[in-house]
């Protein structure tokens, strides 16, 4: 019997999109599976697929994204969807791209995050253009984030309907070729909603539980992944105030964010937070609270998801981290695709190598990396 809830909201199988091919980004997680399912509801002719990625020598088992129990579970919704299913061997490529980014990252004194060079460069590069060569002309993915062309045809990013699950703020890489061939399903949907379609479908990933940390991390510390692989980041060094007083000593600065304040090993009357890095003395600058925060920040490498960047500084809402609250400020477009915001209140967490990612009201216009 077809699930209410799917059939009410989106056209039956017999609808023309029985032409358009799409291939699905399956992860053997709940938020993929569904997506499938209401795509093959619509009637597109569906494909899956499923990126193996690199993992440690011996931690294989460990990959959240593509362990042997999670391509079983894919290859089992896609059996019960009655599409055909394949996995793709990305290691070589994912290594080179984003683990390799992820080790620079810390070597170069930022906090990098690898998921924005997976969907760029892994996601919605390499596996895209797998898809276009099955003779895809879309591919979708688990996302949740909504699409809209306008009468122009220019592509625009909005943020999810539930706001707790809103994604866009790792998609604002795309550009406008690679949202012409995308589909989000679960943009209009609740969590709570996904996961009692997929039991309503009958799904075994039902209740699968998210995935919280990074995929070839598994559930290690990422200061462990880093003694293992780019062991000349734990370099110690001094723990210092701004007025130039040693009162410790750090591990290695890969192993701290700004705005930290537990695990830094000082015994003293009042906590102390990390205000900076100094790479070329290898001394991490502490202080109080006081003097965490600040008010501004430039960005390079800006994507602008209508094409082009706004003519004139404009007022906006930012994002400086995946899960923090949209903040107020002032936005200036730069030249060589960087921008400058200054925030209408101080913030405690800007932190080089995040992303901060630019919205006026659920339209994400864009983002780049915050830079040091």
């Amino acid at each position: 019997m077809q699930n209410p809830m799917i059939s009410s909201a989106h056209p039956s199988p017999q609808s023309d999109k029985s032409r358009t091919r799409v291939v699905v980004a399956m992860s053997g997680g709940v938020d993929s599976s569904v997506a499938a399912a209401l795509l093959v509801q619509q009637g597109y002719d569906v494909i899956g697929m499923m990126l193996r990625l690199w993992s440690e020598t011996g931690r294989q088992e460990e990959n959240r994204c593509c362990t042997p129990d999670s391509i079983a579970q894919a290859r089992r919704v896609a059996g019960k969807l009655g599409i055909p299913f394949y996995v793709v061997d990305a290691q070589d490529i994912f290594y080179r791209t984003v683990v390799h980014a992820f080790i620079d990252g810390y070597r170069q004194g930022v906090t990098p995050n690898p998921c924005l060079v997976c969907n760029r460069q892994i996601r919605w590069s390499f596996l895209l253009n797998h898809a276009l060569a099955l003779g895809a002309e879309k591919m979708a993915t688990g996302h949740y984030a909504r699409l809209a062309c306008d009468e122009h045809g220019i592509y625009h990013l909005y943020r999810a309907r539930d706001a707790a699950k809103d994604q866009s703020y790792v998609l604002h890489v795309l550009n406008q070729d690679q949202l012409a061939h995308a589909l989000f399903p679960l943009g209009e949907y609740t969590k709570q909603e996904v996961r009692q379609l997929a039991a309503s479908i009958g799904l075994s990933v039902a209740e699968r539980p998210d995935s919280q940390d990074l995929c070839f991390l598994g559930n290690d510390d990422y200061r462990n992944f880093l003694i293992r692989n780019a062991p000349d980041t734990a370099a110690p060094g001094p723990i210092q105030t701004r007025a130039g007083e040693v009162i410790g000593e750090h591990r290695g600065l890969a192993f701290y964010t700004i705005g930290q304040r537990k695990g830094l090993g000082i015994a003293a009357p009042h906590p102390y937070y990390v205000l900076s890095k100094d790479l070329q003395r290898n001394i991490l600058i502490v202080g109080s609270s006081d003097e965490l925060g600040q008010r501004e920040l430039t960005a390079a490498a800006v994507n602008w998801i209508a094409g082009e960047p706004p003519v004139a500084p404009f007022r906006a809402q930012i994002k400086i981290r995946y899960k923090s609250h949209l903040e107020w400020g002032l936005v200036t477009p730069l030249p060589e695709a960087r921008l400058h915001i200054y925030f209408d209140n101080s913030l405690r967490d800007i932190t080089a190598g995040q992303a901060a990612v630019v919205y006026q009201d659920d339209l994400c216009l864009g983002g780049g990396i915050i830079q040091p």
